[in-house]
């Protein structure tokens, strides 16, 4: 049976202006101006107008801010790439790919994983000797892998 002390437990993690201010604050305010305008929907006049321009800024607002939820995902992805990049170099060299991440820009290191595992040590050495760009080093790619998964 797992240990239910404080430091086993999972954590949610949460962006608090996003998750409780930011998103219930527009969610709030959008059925409030959609309710407003719905009342005096019909009528030409500025009153109409008014309530119709707040609902539709109102409705934009919220779809921004739940569309930032597609940042939270490319953030994730770009962690896995690091990490994919870490274990493939370790299968491939049995050494660490730590000490070279630290000397390369993401864009580089995500460069670096079209590389076939018979490219990858030499370009990544060149690319850091070189400072290669992220274009530079797909240039130098013979073979090259494809990922079709990457949104």
């Amino acid at each position: 049976m797992p240990s239910s002390s404080p430091n086993n437990r999972p954590t949610v993690r949460f962006y608090a202006p996003h998750h409780f201010i930011l998103l219930p604050a527009a969610l709030v305010m959008a059925f409030y101006a959609g309710r407003r305008y719905a009342a005096v929907a019909g009528a030409d006049d500025n009153n109409a107008r008014l309530w119709f321009c707040v609902a539709a800024g109102a409705v934009i607002v919220l779809g921004i801010l739940i569309m930032m939820r597609q940042h939270y995902a490319l953030t994730l992805q770009d962690r896995i790439i690091r990490l994919e990049m870490r274990q493939r170099y370790f299968e491939i060299t049995r050494d660490s790919f730590q000490p070279f991440e630290q000397q390369l820009t993401f864009k580089q290191i995500a460069a670096l994983r079209y590389a076939s595992d018979a490219e990858l040590p030499g370009l990544l050495q060149a690319a850091i000797r070189e400072k290669l760009s992220p274009a530079a080093i797909q240039e130098r790619i013979d073979h090259v892998l494809l990922d079709t998964m990457r949104v």
